[in-house]
């Protein structure tokens, strides 16, 4: 039943679309869950049943572009289950997705550093095993991404300047995966993150990107980043450098918001690092926190960098606490004093237990008890939520629950303590 449905899905679909032109592609099915090698099978199967019904539905689909895929459009997976029809008539090539490591993609367990060799690695060893079981298929990651709203700057820039590197190097097309909240602000027509994209055209376009460094030592304790100039309220200013990648390039200019350059006394630059004046800082830190300047730095070849100059404190929470109520998020009023973001969330039970993930106890330091983004809490504008499910996990528990809300920079006390009760 299910295959004949397919089929005449296919059909339908095929039929309508039949006079479109060779710049519609079709997909058969979006990550058709598969775990087992009969499982996967099935997929293979459903591959043939699309390509049988295109076949009879005339017009240009003969000749069209289509993308097959493989069990769960998982690269390992597809790798080791997928097998090509016989026969096949269109031009194709394999498509398959790639969120990986999910821990800093999706924001989770409190993971907000990529970059190590073990990182580098693992991605790689994924894009290479896909070409190295489909030497001669086309390859397109259909999907990939890291959201401006849930990766912190430098660590996303220095992932998607490898990524794009490693499909590059296994020369699979890539498709970045937006649905509007993320990359894309779609009533402006504007990029989110414009050096994320920077960084993407760069690479295919054979040039090196010189980029901001940023903690990779998930043991540590505190962790920086240098796609920001930090100083907290209070403290005094003093020159800050910042550890850069240069990767082969130089530093042309910076110039500031509003478009000025700045000249030899604001900074300087050695082999690893862009160290900032005094003087200069001085010009843009008050002791009133929040984002004081941003700067737009270009060098010889591949991306403009953005950097931000940030005066923060310890946000301010609108309440202290709640009660929990089944089915019912908690809106928290925030008033920001930096950066507009969270960093991780850090849940725990009144008796010290975690309250999700017990088995995160394991990971390094900053990830212990760390909740997850969108599942256990979110942000927009000045109100930070927690989302039902982890209300109801703090009912269910009948413990009153402390959320520890940690922001950047990721230092000892640049955190808000929220509790719930029950």
């Amino acid at each position: 039943m299910i295959e004949e449905k397919f089929y005449k899905l296919w059909l339908q679909i095929g039929e309508k679309l039949a006079c479109k032109g060779s710049m519609m592609a079709f997909e058969p099915i979006n990550e058709p869950p598969a775990d087992t090698e009969s499982q996967a099978q099935e997929i293979n199967k459903l591959n043939e049943i699309f390509l049988k019904a295109l076949s009879e539905t005339g017009g240009f689909n003969s000749r069209r572009v289509v993308t097959l895929v493989g069990a769960s459009m998982d690269a390992v997976k597809t790798s080791q289950y997928f097998k090509p029809p016989a026969d096949i008539k269109n031009p194709w090539a394999l498509q398959f997705h790639y969120y990986s490591p999910y821990d800093f993609i999706f924001g989770a367990w409190g993971k907000t550093i990529w970059g190590s060799d073990t990182d580098k690695q693992g991605l790689m060893r994924d894009m290479s095993i896909v070409r190295g079981n489909f030497s001669d298929v086309p390859l397109v990651i259909g999907e990939f991404s890291a959201s401006p709203t849930s990766t912190e700057p430098a660590a996303r820039w220095k992932y998607v300047d490898y990524f794009t590197q490693a499909a590059k190097e296994i020369g699979a097309a890539i498709m970045l995966w937006d649905n509007g909240a993320d990359n894309l602000d779609r009533p402006s027509h504007k990029w989110r993150d414009p050096t994320s994209i920077e960084i993407m055209t760069s690479v295919i376009a054979g040039e090196n990107n010189s980029l901001p460094d940023s903690s990779e030592d998930a043991t540590a304790t505190s962790q920086s980043s240098s796609a920001y100039v930090f100083k907290k309220v209070g403290d005094s200013v003093t020159s800050q450098s910042l550890p850069w990648l240069y990767n082969g390039n130089s530093l042309v200019s910076i110039k500031t918001s509003g478009g000025s350059s700045l000249d030899s006394s604001d900074y300087s630059t050695s082999d690893d690092s862009i160290t900032f004046s005094s003087s200069f800082l001085s010009k843009h830190f008050n002791d009133d926190a929040g984002i004081k300047e941003i700067l737009t730095l270009d060098f010889s070849a591949g991306a403009s960098v953005a950097v931000e100059i940030v005066e923060w404190d310890t946000p301010v929470f609108g309440k202290p606490s709640s009660t929990a109520t089944s089915g019912q998020a908690i809106s928290i009023p925030v008033t920001w004093k930096g950066v507009k973001a969270v960093a991780a969330v850090k849940i725990l039970e009144s008796d010290g237990t975690y309250l999700f993930d017990d088995w995160t106890q394991w990971l390094p330091p900053l990830q212990q008890a760390r909740a997850t983004y969108n599942n256990h809490y979110t942000w927009e504008g000045d109100t930070i939520t927690i989302t039902a499910d982890a209300v109801a996990a703090v009912k269910n528990s009948r413990k009153t629950t402390t959320f520890e809300f940690e922001f950047y920079p990721r230092v000892k006390g640049n955190s808000v303590v929220y509790t719930v009760d029950v």
